[in-house]
């Protein structure tokens, strides 16, 4: 079966519907709290450490955390106050993932372009799975 529409072309129609943040702008925003960074990562890719403040939805699981209808919803989702920035490896997922949850109806959602390799080659903040957990422990 030939693929009529290659991941290239899908990746570019969601770019050119979804708000993209340029690192600078995003890390102008740190600590704002109507912004959740979201890491739509795989699992795995999480042992290279995350954005400071992050919370993991895994691409995977991203539409259903969202909806309240599912069994699997995310009350933080449900936050209308808040700004959800997402982002992935190199923003294309990202990208992807933003459309998606343009089309269920969330419009205050967007992502950072060029994803986590550009947030690190820019030198903004990052923490590992463990100071993470102790952040989030402390506040608890």
């Amino acid at each position: 079966m030939p693929i009529v529409k290659g991941y290239q072309q899908l990746v570019a129609d969601a770019m050119a519907v979804v708000k993209t943040y340029s690192v600078p702008e995003v890390l102008a925003r740190m600590g704002d709290p109507a912004v959740q960074i979201v890491d739509v990562r795989d699992v795995r890719e999480l042992a290279e450490g995350t954005i400071v403040g992050s919370l993991h939805a895994p691409r995977c699981m991203l539409e259903f955390w969202v909806d309240p209808a599912s069994p699997y919803f995310k009350p933080v989702f449900a936050d209308e106050s808040k700004e959800f920035i997402l982002f992935c490896g190199l923003g294309w997922r990202s990208a992807l993932s933003a459309q998606s949850l343009q089309e269920m109806g969330m419009c205050n959602v967007a992502h950072i372009d060029g994803g986590y390799t550009e947030w690190l080659k820019q030198g903004g903040p990052t923490e590992t799975l463990e100071q993470q957990k102790a952040r989030r422990k402390s506040r608890a």
